[in-house]
């Protein structure tokens, strides 16, 4: 089951949306690749959590740099011969330094994410999962990372903000908006079709599943 104009399937949202749940699905239905995020290497990120604006810095660049060489390892394999389905997009990387980095750690930032996003592959679709505050917290408790026991619905609620700018302005392919807070595709391998089969039938602009209005 594939689409052979569809190679390459990014999914975003905010920490807890259910991103890497959905990619692993996608991937197995497609008999695909699971390019997943390396969130758990990084050392900095229970610390980022106790303290955001000390370790800002040294958590974005360590995400930014190993997402950089996961896309790296892309483009010199041969793992473009079947699909592959991400649980991140190279290009939201920024959407996180806008927010937590000061002014000069984000102007250094900057000059380095330019000139790594140069040639790196894009995506063919974007699946863009939403959630309500409240139900992205109920999720981030029900994984229980103990780094993740005292989030700040404040925060999650910028993130959020931050998305939904990003993706309005966002034209690097078709996006399928997709608000999770009642949908279990954790489960429910016909939804996970149905959605693929949108995806794929979407050309250009932005949709949402189920449909309920053409853009956001």
């Amino acid at each position: 089951m594939n689409d052979l104009d569809v190679q390459f399937i990014a999914v975003e949202g905010v920490i807890g949306v259910g991103k890497t749940s959905l990619a692993k699905r996608l991937a197995a239905m497609l008999g695909g690749y699971a390019l997943l995020e390396e969130v758990e290497e990084n050392p900095f990120l229970p610390d980022f959590y106790k303290d955001r604006r000390a370790y800002a810095f040294q958590t974005q660049i360590f995400f930014l740099l190993s997402r950089y060489r996961q896309q790296q390892r892309i483009l010199q394999s041969d793992l473009f011969r079947r699909p592959i389905v991400s649980d991140y997009m190279f290009q939201k990387d920024s959407v996180f330094a806008n927010i937590t980095l000061d002014d000069c750690e984000l102007d250094m930032y900057n000059q380095i994410f330019s000139l790594m996003e140069r040639g790196l592959p894009q995506p063919d679709r974007v699946i863009y999962l939403q959630a309500s505050i409240e139900v992205l917290m109920a999720r981030i408790e029900k994984r229980g990372r103990p780094y993740e026991a005292d989030m700040d619905p404040g925060y999650l609620e910028t993130l959020a903000e931050a998305y939904t700018y990003f993706f309005s302005h966002y034209e690097g392919a078709p996006v399928l908006v997709v608000n999770t807070n009642d949908l279990n595709l954790e489960k429910n391998e016909k939804m996970v079709k149905d959605l693929y089969e949108r995806l794929v039938q979407l050309r250009a602009g932005k949709a949402f599943f189920p449909a309920r209005g053409e853009f956001l």
